[in-house]
């Protein structure tokens, strides 16, 4: 005979089948699970979706829409889909399900779905280098039509990328390492037609775009080149870029300068570090010049290799803006740098490195970091003659140079100059008419003779730990406030060297500090 324990659970068993049933057929007669046809009134979240500024042929970022059933009434959406129809340029996302055109959508009482739009568009069809493309999200209904408009900016550009060959894609030799494999990137060298970039059309480069030996890369006013994630220019033994862009009648820094920043052009992307790789200078390029560009967001602003036995700079730039790079905004190894009216603002390690010596050359530079996305243990300006590439095995570089007149080095560490020394090699460096911040708040430097900052020797009215006041560090504003230190502290021989600032105001009466000459605002 069963126990009375067994048949409990028979029991319970038992009564909950039934339960479950019953909860079922409830649940099947429920009326708050009907639907009904929808009669219009969606609410949305914004009357016209704009996907921003992309080039022809390179998808969009995902954008977003919400529709809202504000009504008690479950309701059935009899037709979502885009106004052109399969032929449009955009694609769609309702719900979970992608395509163009959708069916009796179900949108729960006080509930909301989400569709996501995105666009890929080729701007052949249109034969301009620039227009708006726009479409519109219909949303169909027992009594009415409603419609969400989509607008685009779409831009033609000059595509510049490596050829793939039975699978494999072009790269670029390097060197080899010390077990004799050869080093490479994913690049290609540029042809004579391409060697000369116009403000016609903006350039999008993949991979790294080499400027070969005996060539030059001359790059007009105006020109915009963009950069696909670690892409960049690699100008090659021999090669030499000319980047001189202009400053425009109305003093407007940016419209005739050259930019050089990566290839997503949606707001979001305007200040993300580290899109692109590096403009490359190799050792035994030759006569580099740069003016009036601007140099952002990548990972590495500019790479400068060798040249310190030539009578001409390996790199010569003025006039400059390189900034938010993810790692330093000017590298330069055992290299050869004039700077002037140079600007090297925020960067997620130095503004600035002058590395394994060299020979630097620094007027009216404002060197300031004030980097926030994470945190920075290096100071805006570092300088060594030394690399350490194994425990305890060290090479050494002559530091012949740096010199710095009438710059500021600053940002939102205590410390902003660093020097570090190798006795084995040459280590000359000078500072005159400088706003340093160099605030050794734990004494970590008492002592040092590389800081002992009234040693004429090196040091000459030199403005340690004072307020320059930036305009506003936040936006990368650097000019100065009328409250600033910087003013009238200058060396008037290098405001005579070096007469216009960035802007081309008058600086030889009594310069400032920097590459901005304070002007009264009226």
């Amino acid at each position: 005979m069963p126990s009375v324990h067994y048949l409990n659970k028979k029991v319970i068993a038992f009564w909950c089948c039934i339960s479950i049933f019953g909860f079922l057929l409830i649940l099947s007669c429920r009326k708050d699970f009907e639907y009904k046809t929808c009669e219009g009134k969606l609410e949305f979240s914004q009357d016209t979706v704009f996907l921003d500024t992309v080039f022809t042929a390179i998808g969009s970022s995902t954008y977003s829409l919400k529709v809202y059933n504000r009504s008690t009434k479950n309701i059935n959406i009899p037709f979502i889909g885009l106004e052109n129809g399969q032929e449009s340029g955009y694609r769609l996302n309702v719900d979970g399900l992608a395509g163009k055109e959708f069916n009796d959508i179900p949108l729960l009482a006080r509930d909301s779905l989400f569709i996501f739009i995105e666009t890929t568009f080729d701007i052949a069809t249109s034969g301009q280098n620039e227009f708006l493309y726009t479409d519109a999200i219909r949303f169909d209904s027992a009594n009415e039509s409603q419609k969400v408009d989509l607008v685009t900016l779409v831009r033609d550009a000059v595509f510049l990328y490596p050829q793939t060959v039975d699978g494999m894609t072009e790269s670029l030799l390097l060197g080899t390492n010390s077990d004799g494999n050869e080093i490479r990137i994913e690049g290609f060298l540029l042809e004579d037609s391409e060697l000369n970039f116009t403000n016609e059309k903006p350039y999008v480069v993949y991979g790294y775009a080499a400027v070969p030996n005996a060539k030059q890369l001359i790059m007009n006013p105006g020109s915009r080149v963009h950069f696909h994630k670690d892409s960049g220019i690699l100008v090659m033994n021999g090669g030499s870029l000319k980047a001189n862009g202009q400053l425009s009648e109305d003093q407007e820094l940016l419209e005739n300068a050259i930019i050089f920043e990566g290839d997503r052009l949606e707001p979001q992307f305007a200040d993300v570090p580290g899109q692109w790789g590096t403009i490359w200078f190799a050792n035994g390029s030759v006569e580099n010049e740069l003016n009036h560009t601007v140099i952002k967001n990548a990972t590495i602003g500019m790479f400068v290799e060798g040249g310190t036995n030539t009578d001409t700079p390996t790199l010569s730039v003025k006039n400059s803006i390189v900034s938010n790079s993810s790692a330093i905004n000017l590298w330069g190894r055992d290299t050869q740098i004039n700077g002037e009216n140079l600007i090297l603002g925020n960067a997620g390690q130095a503004s600035l490195y002058c590395n394994l010596g060299g020979r630097y050359n620094f007027k009216h530079c404002t060197i300031a970091n004030y980097w926030t996305n994470s945190l920075r243990n290096s100071p805006s300006l570092l300088i060594d003659n030394f690399i350490e590439f194994a425990p305890n095995q060290f090479s050494t570089g002559e530091l012949i140079a740096a010199n710095f007149s009438n710059c500021i080095i600053n940002g939102n560490r205590q410390i902003e100059l660093v020097l570090m020394k190798s006795d084995a090699a040459l280590f000359n460096y000078n500072f005159l008419n400088c706003a340093i911040r160099f605030n050794d708040t734990n004494s970590r430097f008492e002592g040092d003779p590389l800081y002992d900052f009234q040693d004429i020797a090196v040091y000459q009215n030199v403005l340690l730990n004072t307020d320059i006041n930036f305009m506003n560090t936040q936006e990368s504003d650097y000019r100065l406030t009328e409250n600033s230190s910087a003013i009238n502290a200058g060396n008037l021989d290098t405001g005579i060297m070096v007469p216009l600032d960035i802007l081309e105001n008058d600086r030889t009466q009594s310069p400032d500090l920097g590459a901005f000459e304070f002007i009264t605002q009226n």
